[in-house]
């Protein structure tokens, strides 16, 4: 819905981006950034309650606390919201989101330019094969998540709220990246980067070609 809001808005204010596919990189990276603020909270519960580290072979009780912050442990998702409100009120909600803003664009525009590239590599007799349009889709989205991962290491460090070596809570995104390059060394800003590539290439490339087979099929104009 927001998609076809902001492919308006563009056209209307600014005819010169044309019907062409930086209008679609624009409107998309829009109506993403639209659509992940609204529901940021509750990734953000998701994310603190299921990577919880807690040593539960320890007798304590409900005093269960994190080995990674020190914090109590969330029991249930309640808790988690409670605890977020209660330490940084509604702007808690959205620590960890500067990143993500941050390179919704980028990233929508090394995919999609990566997968019109390939696409032009693809001889004409075979352009309407599936298989070929799932490779150029799944390549495109393996460029788009090498260069975008650090990003995203940042906002889970932050939604999960582990320390720096002092056990000080991370201010910022920038000295997020900062203290990871420093504390943990570079290579940690890529780790779990092969489990990505096994959630997230399939999807896209899925999801490109999908897009591709509705925009020829309802004759969008390209």
């Amino acid at each position: 819905m927001t998609y076809e809001q902001y492919r308006g808005f563009l056209l209307y204010k600014w005819p010169c981006v044309g019907q062409g596919p930086l209008l679609d990189i624009l409107a998309g990276s829009a109506a993403s950034a639209t659509a992940f603020l609204c529901t940021y909270p509750l990734d953000l519960a998701r994310t603190k309650y299921a990577y919880q580290v807690v040593n539960r072979r320890q007798n304590l009780g409900d005093s269960h606390r994190c080995t990674h912050s020190g914090l109590p442990a969330h029991r249930r998702i309640r808790d988690v919201f409670k605890a977020v409100y209660k330490q940084g009120g509604m702007s808690g909600f959205y620590r960890g989101v500067g990143p993500t803003l941050g390179g919704i664009l980028p990233y929508n525009v090394l995919k999609f330019y990566s997968n019109e590239e390939l696409k032009k590599w693809v001889p004409k007799e075979d352009q309407s094969s599936m298989a070929l349009n799932l490779s150029c889709g799944a390549l495109a989205g393996l460029v788009g998540q090498t260069i975008i991962y650090p990003l995203d290491v940042v906002r889970r460090q932050m939604q999960v709220d582990i320390r720096n070596q002092n056990g000080i809570r991370y201010k910022n995104s920038i000295e997020t990246f900062k203290s990871i390059v420093h504390d943990q060394g570079w290579r940690q800003l890529y780790a779990g980067l092969c489990i990505n590539y096994i959630k997230v290439v399939p999807s896209l490339a899925i999801g490109l070609t999908a897009f591709d087979v509705v925009s020829q099929r309802l004759r969008f104009p390209q």
